[in-house]
Formats: C-alpha cells, sequence, structure tokens
C-alpha cells in the first residue's frame, strides 16, 4: 500500500512544479510518498510528476469507407472508435488464405480536443480562504483546487480536503465570473465534498460508470494546477483499479486509507484536486484526488459512483 502526503495546494506563489517544498518543520519529503493536489492550507509537500506523454492513436489509412456506413458508427459509439473491416473476398487462386483485415481508429487526440471542448464549461476553479492548518503560527492562506459541475442550479462536486476548514469559499467559473459559495455535504471516507453557488443555468457533466471503467482505456484530466493554469487539460490511460493508498497530513500527524481508487498516468499537478477524470466519451469517470511524490505519472481518483447517492439527495 502507498503512502500519501498533502500536496502544495496550487497558490499564485507555488513553487515550480518539479521541486518538492518543504513541509512545516522544513524537512522535504523523502521519495516515494503521495499527496493531495489540493489547497495549501493542507499541503505540505510537492509532488513532482513527469512530462506529459502524448499517444497518438493510429490514422486512417490504406482502406476508403462508405460514408454512410462511418457516420453510423460513429453516431453509436462516439469519437473514440475502432473498427475491423473485412477486404472483399479474394480471387478463387488465393481462397486458401483468410481475409486481411484493416484496423481503423480514430485518433486519440481527435477524441481529446472535443471531450477537452465539451467538457470545458463545466470545470471550475475553487479558491479557499483559510489556515494553513496546525501549525506553530496559523498563517492566513489561500489555496487553490478544482470542482465540477453536476447540476444547472449550481451544484459542484470536489474533494473534501479541498475545502475542509476553510473559512470562505470562492469560485471562479469558466467565463471568469467569481462567486461566493457554500457547502452543501461532505464525505470524509471518500474525500468527497458537494458546494454551491447560486447562478442558474450551468453546464452540469454527464456522469460515467466507474464499475466499467477497464485498465488501457484512455483518460482525460481537466482542472487547474497550480490554481493559475486553468481549464488545463492532460491525457493518458486507466493504469490501475481498486487502489488503496494511505493520505496523510505531516503538521497534524494524521493519516487515512482512501481504497477502491482509479489510478491513472495522466499528468497531475497541485490544484488539479477535485477535478473531473474523464472517458473518451467525455463521462466523468472519477474525481482526482492524488498524486505520487518520488515518482512519475501515478495519480490516483476517486470513482465518480461514489459520489452519485450525495448528487442524487443534493438534487431532490
Amino acid at each position: 500500500m502507498s503512502r500519501l502526503e498533502p500536496n502544495d495546494p496550487g497558490q499564485h506563489s507555488a513553487a515550480p512544479e518539479y521541486a518538492p517544498e518543504p513541509d512545516s518543520a522544513g524537512q522535504l519529503l523523502p521519495d516515494g510518498e503521495i499527496g493531495w493536489d489540493g489547497p495549501s492550507e493542507y499541503a505540505y509537500g510537492q509532488m513532482p510528476t513527469g512530462p506529459q506523454r502524448h499517444r497518438d492513436g493510429l490514422s486512417v489509412a490504406g482502406l476508403v469507407l462508405v460514408t454512410a456506413l462511418l457516420s453510423a458508427v460513429i453516431a453509436a459509439a462516439g469519437t473514440y472508435v475502432v473498427v475491423f473491416i473485412a477486404r472483399p473476398a479474394p480471387p478463387p487462386a488465393a481462397a486458401g488464405r483468410p481475409a486481411d483485415a484493416q484496423l481503423i481508429s480514430l485518433t486519440q487526440s481527435d477524441a481529446i480536443v472535443r471531450v477537452a471542448a465539451m467538457v470545458k464549461p463545466s470545470v471550475v476553479t475553487i479558491t479557499a480562504a483559510g489556515v494553513t492548518g496546525v501549525t506553530p503560527f496559523s498563517v492566513p492562506a489561500n489555496g487553490a483546487g478544482s470542482g465540477f459541475v453536476v447540476a444547472a442550479d449550481g451544484l459542484i462536486l470536489t474533494n473534501y480536503h479541498v475545502i475542509a476548514g476553510a473559512s470562505s469559499l470562492m469560485v471562479t467559473l469558466d467565463d471568469t465570473r467569481q462567486v461566493a459559495a457554500s457547502v452543501v455535504n461532505t464525505d470524509a471516507l471518500h474525500d468527497l465534498a458537494l458546494i454551491k453557488v447560486n447562478v442558474a443555468g450551468l453546464t452540469p457533466v454527464t456522469l460515467g460508470d466507474s464499475s466499467t471503467v477497464r485498465v488501457g482505456q484512455l483518460a482525460i484530466a481537466i482542472g487547474s494546477p497550480l490554481g493559475t493554469f486553468t481549464d488545463s487539460v492532460t491525457q493518458g490511460i486507466v493504469s490501475g483499479t481498486d487502489r488503496t493508498v494511505t493520505v496523510g497530513d505531516g503538521a497534524a500527524q494524521t493519516e487515512k486509507d482512501l481504497s477502491g481508487l482509479i489510478q491513472t498516468d495522466a499528468a497531475i499537478n497541485p490544484g488539479n484536486s477535485g477535478g473531473p477524470l474523464l472517458d473518451a466519451s467525455g463521462s466523468v469517470i472519477g474525481v482526482i484526488t492524488a498524486s505520487a511524490g518520488g515518482a512519475q505519472d501515478i495519480g490516483f481518483a476517486v470513482p465518480i459512483d461514489q459520489a452519485k447517492e450525495m448528487i442524487s439527495t443534493a438534487t431532490k
């Protein structure tokens, strides 16, 4: 089981993303620890992540496909499509050979562009005003995390550790409006929270089914790394499912386990916490919560199924 350590929040004055930050005692976190990607009041270590990897899919080559057939396939399966097409039967002399097959795939980059454009209006930046936590001085600070709209009347899902202990919350919408938010409900066990802004007509995300997530499928993360680079999009794959990790607050000397997590190699940085992890169709499969320090491309998300009951209760 891996060990997690609270991350640097995404403040405007945050150190470069590859430089580990000292904890409250001034000591660098040891390699191999894993930490939150949320606000500074819960952050005591910077977690480096590797450079983003671009995985372009196969391009269409060597085959002319009837337009009507391709349109039907896309309508049925979205933009991330793999189709096997058999060529016409070989001449009689070659009748003993199996028919050749050609793999046709719309590229991953096409899927990512479409998903980013579709989900961007639903992703928000959350600024939490409070204190740095249990430290000798409890210095006031602002931390930043991410979230996403789950109901048109202003209901937003994020991580519990993004809003815990905050004296006030401010949400920056996709259209740059900044509005105050209040806490509706929290689930500390699964690191989830619902907050609300008094704004109508927002664009909610589509919630996916995290029970069907498969290792190797495309994973897309959108959020506000460092609290500054809003609407940042990174891509990777689902690296594992049903992971259990231990997260800890170095200053408060507390630890807890998070289980059932989705692991991804999409680049995750401080400030991404609370943002959506999406599949190739643009449906949310998880809520980004943490990434590993001392390693590259190891991030974790809470499966969206763990949030559905809380969302359903709040929208009744």
